[in-house]
């Protein structure tokens, strides 16, 4: 079911319909209204302005936390493949000993 949310952004007021909880639409409409104050406090430019660049600079920090993430996500798929392949040596490892031990 869908949550109605009452956000203030920028000194304007929205009704966010989300899945989310209230609480987490409050945090997302905080970020917003904070990348927009600070792009309104560095210099004039206009709400819209401010608007797109705030959007632009969370779309950046959005690709690049992605970006991380996929990275992270080869580097543990990689260290779970080696994990893989060392416990089929190990595996190998202990069936030649036990051969061996037989063998005595």
């Amino acid at each position: 079911m869908a949550n109605r949310t009452d956000v203030t952004i920028n000194g304007t007021d929205y009704t966010l319909i989300s899945e989310e909880s209230p609480s987490y639409m409050q945090k997302v409409a905080a970020l917003v209204d904070e990348k927009m104050t600070d792009i309104l406090s560095s210099g004039r430019v206009s709400r819209m302005d401010a608007a797109v660049l705030a959007a632009t600079n969370l779309a950046d920090e959005l690709l690049k936390q992605q970006s991380a993430a996929e990275n992270l996500r080869r580097q543990l798929k990689g260290y779970l493949d080696e994990a893989g392949k060392a416990k089929a040596e190990l595996s190998e490892c202990r069936r030649e000993l036990l051969k061996l031990q037989q063998k005595r």
